[in-house]
Protein backbone atom coordinates (compact mmCIF):
# COMPACT_ATOMS: atom_id res chain seq x y z
CA UNK A 1 0.00 0.00 0.00
CA UNK A 2 1.27 3.30 -1.34
CA UNK A 3 1.03 6.69 0.70
CA UNK A 4 -1.71 8.79 -0.94
CA UNK A 5 -4.61 10.68 0.20
CA UNK A 6 -6.96 9.48 3.10
CA UNK A 7 -4.30 6.93 4.00
CA UNK A 8 -3.04 6.61 8.03
CA UNK A 9 0.53 6.93 7.49
CA UNK A 10 3.04 6.59 9.93
CA UNK A 11 6.39 7.55 10.00
CA UNK A 12 9.69 7.80 11.76
CA UNK A 13 11.96 10.85 10.74
CA UNK A 14 14.75 13.09 12.39
CA UNK A 15 15.01 16.94 11.38
CA UNK A 16 18.31 18.50 11.31
CA UNK A 17 18.78 22.06 11.77
CA UNK A 18 21.79 24.05 11.67
CA UNK A 19 23.57 21.08 12.02
CA UNK A 20 21.27 20.01 15.37
CA UNK A 21 18.97 17.67 15.95
CA UNK A 22 15.85 19.37 16.30
CA UNK A 23 12.94 17.48 15.92
CA UNK A 24 12.60 13.19 15.62
CA UNK A 25 9.90 10.54 15.79
CA UNK A 26 10.92 7.08 16.92
CA UNK A 27 9.59 3.83 16.07
CA UNK A 28 8.36 3.41 19.36
CA UNK A 29 6.68 6.96 19.13
CA UNK A 30 5.94 7.34 14.98
CA UNK A 31 4.48 10.76 13.88
CA UNK A 32 0.84 9.55 12.46
CA UNK A 33 -1.36 11.72 10.52
CA UNK A 34 -3.73 11.47 7.55
CA UNK A 35 -1.89 12.02 4.05
CA UNK A 36 -3.50 14.71 1.82
CA UNK A 37 -5.42 16.69 4.52
CA UNK A 38 -3.03 19.56 5.31
CA UNK A 39 -1.93 18.28 8.26
CA UNK A 40 1.84 18.73 7.54
CA UNK A 41 4.05 20.56 5.13
CA UNK A 42 2.87 20.54 1.88
CA UNK A 43 6.13 20.02 0.55
CA UNK A 44 6.69 17.23 3.54
CA UNK A 45 4.20 15.32 2.11
CA UNK A 46 4.71 15.63 -1.71
CA UNK A 47 8.32 13.88 -0.66
CA UNK A 48 6.60 11.17 1.30
CA UNK A 49 3.84 10.62 -0.87
CA UNK A 50 3.78 7.54 -3.40
CA UNK A 51 6.60 5.48 -0.90
CA UNK A 52 5.40 1.81 0.77
CA UNK A 53 6.21 1.11 4.08
CA UNK A 54 9.55 0.24 4.44
CA UNK A 55 10.12 3.05 1.86
CA UNK A 56 13.17 5.57 3.15
CA UNK A 57 13.66 9.39 2.68
CA UNK A 58 15.88 12.28 2.69
CA UNK A 59 15.19 15.92 1.56
CA UNK A 60 15.61 19.14 2.28
CA UNK A 61 13.23 22.10 2.40
CA UNK A 62 14.41 25.64 2.00
CA UNK A 63 12.38 27.98 4.66
CA UNK A 64 9.66 29.31 1.89
CA UNK A 65 8.87 25.35 1.73
CA UNK A 66 8.73 25.46 5.51
CA UNK A 67 7.97 27.84 7.71
CA UNK A 68 8.33 30.73 5.19
CA UNK A 69 10.98 33.48 5.59
CA UNK A 70 12.18 35.47 9.23
CA UNK A 71 9.75 38.72 9.39
CA UNK A 72 11.61 41.27 11.32
CA UNK A 73 7.93 42.98 11.45
CA UNK A 74 6.26 40.14 13.48
CA UNK A 75 8.21 40.82 16.49
CA UNK A 76 6.72 43.93 18.73
CA UNK A 77 7.30 45.56 22.25
CA UNK A 78 4.25 45.51 23.80
CA UNK A 79 3.10 46.94 27.71
CA UNK A 80 3.89 44.42 30.68
CA UNK A 81 -0.18 45.27 31.38
CA UNK A 82 -0.87 43.52 28.30
CA UNK A 83 0.35 39.92 30.18
CA UNK A 84 -2.06 40.60 33.30
CA UNK A 85 -4.57 38.12 34.42
CA UNK A 86 -6.74 39.88 37.17
CA UNK A 87 -4.39 42.85 38.24
CA UNK A 88 -1.00 40.58 38.43
CA UNK A 89 1.40 39.06 35.81
CA UNK A 90 1.47 35.17 36.91
CA UNK A 91 4.42 33.93 38.12
CA UNK A 92 6.91 32.34 35.04
CA UNK A 93 4.73 33.52 32.63
CA UNK A 94 7.51 36.30 31.20
CA UNK A 95 10.30 34.00 30.80
CA UNK A 96 12.49 34.50 27.70
CA UNK A 97 12.18 31.47 24.92
CA UNK A 98 8.56 30.76 26.42
CA UNK A 99 6.02 30.66 23.65
CA UNK A 100 2.41 32.22 25.04
CA UNK A 101 -0.87 32.16 22.97
CA UNK A 102 -1.53 35.57 22.36
CA UNK A 103 -5.31 37.06 20.46
CA UNK A 104 -4.87 39.61 17.34
CA UNK A 105 -6.60 42.44 16.59
CA UNK A 106 -9.40 40.05 14.88
CA UNK A 107 -9.77 37.60 17.53
CA UNK A 108 -7.11 35.08 16.29
CA UNK A 109 -4.94 32.88 18.32
CA UNK A 110 -1.02 33.29 17.17
CA UNK A 111 2.05 32.12 18.67
CA UNK A 112 4.37 34.83 20.21
CA UNK A 113 7.99 33.88 21.73
CA UNK A 114 9.21 36.04 24.54
CA UNK A 115 12.84 37.39 23.39
CA UNK A 116 13.53 40.12 26.37
CA UNK A 117 13.12 43.25 27.85
CA UNK A 118 13.16 46.80 27.85
CA UNK A 119 11.58 48.83 30.65
CA UNK A 120 8.17 48.10 31.24
CA UNK A 121 7.78 46.62 27.48
CA UNK A 122 8.00 42.64 26.47
CA UNK A 123 10.11 41.64 23.33
CA UNK A 124 7.52 39.32 21.44
CA UNK A 125 8.39 37.51 18.18
CA UNK A 126 5.32 36.37 16.45
CA UNK A 127 7.65 34.29 13.93
CA UNK A 128 7.52 30.67 13.71
CA UNK A 129 10.24 29.25 15.74
CA UNK A 130 11.59 27.49 12.46
CA UNK A 131 10.90 30.79 10.51
CA UNK A 132 14.04 31.82 8.01
CA UNK A 133 15.20 27.64 8.31
CA UNK A 134 16.48 25.20 6.32
CA UNK A 135 15.17 21.97 7.57
CA UNK A 136 16.65 18.63 6.55
CA UNK A 137 14.74 15.67 7.01
CA UNK A 138 15.19 11.79 6.91
CA UNK A 139 13.56 8.77 7.67
CA UNK A 140 11.49 6.13 6.74
CA UNK A 141 7.78 4.66 6.35
CA UNK A 142 6.97 2.57 9.31
CA UNK A 143 2.91 1.70 8.88
CA UNK A 144 0.06 2.81 5.76
CA UNK A 145 -3.23 1.76 5.96
CA UNK A 146 -6.90 3.24 4.91
CA UNK A 147 -8.43 5.57 7.55
CA UNK A 148 -11.64 4.84 8.63
CA UNK A 149 -14.93 6.91 7.85
CA UNK A 150 -14.72 8.37 11.71
CA UNK A 151 -11.09 9.33 11.26
CA UNK A 152 -11.37 11.05 8.00
CA UNK A 153 -14.49 13.10 9.22
CA UNK A 154 -13.10 13.56 13.30
CA UNK A 155 -9.49 13.18 12.26
CA UNK A 156 -6.78 10.73 14.40
CA UNK A 157 -7.06 12.41 17.41
CA UNK A 158 -10.17 14.31 17.27
CA UNK A 159 -8.68 17.18 16.05
CA UNK A 160 -11.03 18.18 13.23
CA UNK A 161 -13.76 18.00 16.31
CA UNK A 162 -14.96 21.70 17.28
CA UNK A 163 -12.68 21.91 20.95
CA UNK A 164 -15.68 21.81 24.26
CA UNK A 165 -16.44 25.48 25.05
CA UNK A 166 -15.18 27.02 22.25
CA UNK A 167 -17.41 29.54 21.50
CA UNK A 168 -17.96 31.94 18.54
CA UNK A 169 -18.64 35.47 19.19
CA UNK A 170 -20.22 37.40 16.62
CA UNK A 171 -20.45 40.95 15.76
CA UNK A 172 -22.66 40.25 12.58
CA UNK A 173 -25.83 42.08 12.11
CA UNK A 174 -28.82 40.03 13.28
CA UNK A 175 -26.27 38.55 16.22
CA UNK A 176 -26.79 40.26 19.59
CA UNK A 177 -23.85 41.81 21.05
CA UNK A 178 -21.22 39.01 22.30
CA UNK A 179 -24.13 36.42 21.07
CA UNK A 180 -22.71 32.73 19.81
CA UNK A 181 -23.22 32.00 16.57
CA UNK A 182 -24.67 28.34 15.71
CA UNK A 183 -21.51 27.63 14.24
CA UNK A 184 -18.50 29.14 12.45
CA UNK A 185 -20.07 29.38 9.45
CA UNK A 186 -22.50 31.76 11.02
CA UNK A 187 -19.67 34.17 11.22
CA UNK A 188 -17.35 36.17 8.06
CA UNK A 189 -14.53 37.69 7.45
CA UNK A 190 -14.27 40.59 8.41
CA UNK A 191 -17.21 40.74 10.29
CA UNK A 192 -16.33 41.13 14.08
CA UNK A 193 -16.11 37.84 14.85
CA UNK A 194 -13.77 36.09 16.94
CA UNK A 195 -12.79 32.77 18.23
CA UNK A 196 -12.23 32.03 22.52
CA UNK A 197 -10.46 29.01 23.45
CA UNK A 198 -9.76 27.70 26.29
Amino acid sequence: MKVEKDKVVGLTYELTVDGKIADRATEERPLEYIHGNHMLLPKFEAEVEGLEKGGEFAFTLSPAEGYGEYNPSMVFNLPMESFMIEGRIPEGLLVEGRVIPMLDSNGHVMQGTVRGFEGDRVKMDFNHPMAGKTLNFTGKVVAVRDATEKELTEGLHGEYLPPEKHHHRCGKKGHGEGECCKDKGDCHEGEGCCHDKE
